[in-house]
């Protein structure tokens, strides 16, 4: 496949015994990504699109303490579910609403340089971790070895999504 997938969930565990799965929506709008009869496409824990059966139909889904339990087209029972722990959940480009205006994907964050509040420059997003405390990034610095910047309102103080750039304001020592 040709297309660009994005990132929409990830399968914690399996849920009862008639197949259901219990997923970590990586969406801001799960309940119309995991809404009966649309489709997702099965990812590797790494999130790549795999090889052999890809798409999978949603039969049913309801909220479940923070998460989704859903039940798949084909997983019917508690031994077929335990094998699709830790597996991703991707949908096609074309089929993910683009992000609203002063918005981006987590995953444009790679690339974009990183620049202290007093115009001095960090580095490079070289990659993005999401943590149970929230986002993290990973600046790969010019000199000296790389730095996790979190990405919360105490540490970033604007994104430029056109120049590419991350503004930062880190606690003292943070980078050092």
């Amino acid at each position: 496949m040709s297309t660009e997938f994005y990132l929409v969930g990830r399968v914690r565990r399996a849920h009862g015994i008639r197949g259901e799965l219990v997923i970590e929506a990586l969406t801001d709008a799960p309940d119309a990504i995991f809404a009966a009869g649309r489709r997702v496409f099965a990812g590797t824990p790494e999130g790549d699109v795999s090889a052999g059966q890809p798409e999978l139909r949603i039969v049913r889904s309801s909220p479940f303490k923070g998460g989704w339990i859903v039940a798949f087209e084909g997983i019917n029972d508690r031994s077929t579910s335990e094998l699709w722990r830790g597996r991703t959940l991707l949908l096609p480009e074309d089929e993910v609403e683009p992000p609203a205006e002063g918005e981006l994907f987590i995953h444009d964050l790679v690339g974009m340089r990183v620049v202290r509040a007093s115009g001095e420059a960090v580095g490079e997003v070289s990659e993005v971790f999401e943590m149970p405390q929230g986002l993290v990034i990973e600046v790969h610095r010019t000199e000296g070895k790389p730095v996790l910047l979190p990405f919360d309102a105490q540490t970033v103080t604007g994104v430029d999504p056109e120049q590419r750039v991350i503004h930062v304001d880190p606690v003292e020592g943070l980078i050092e």
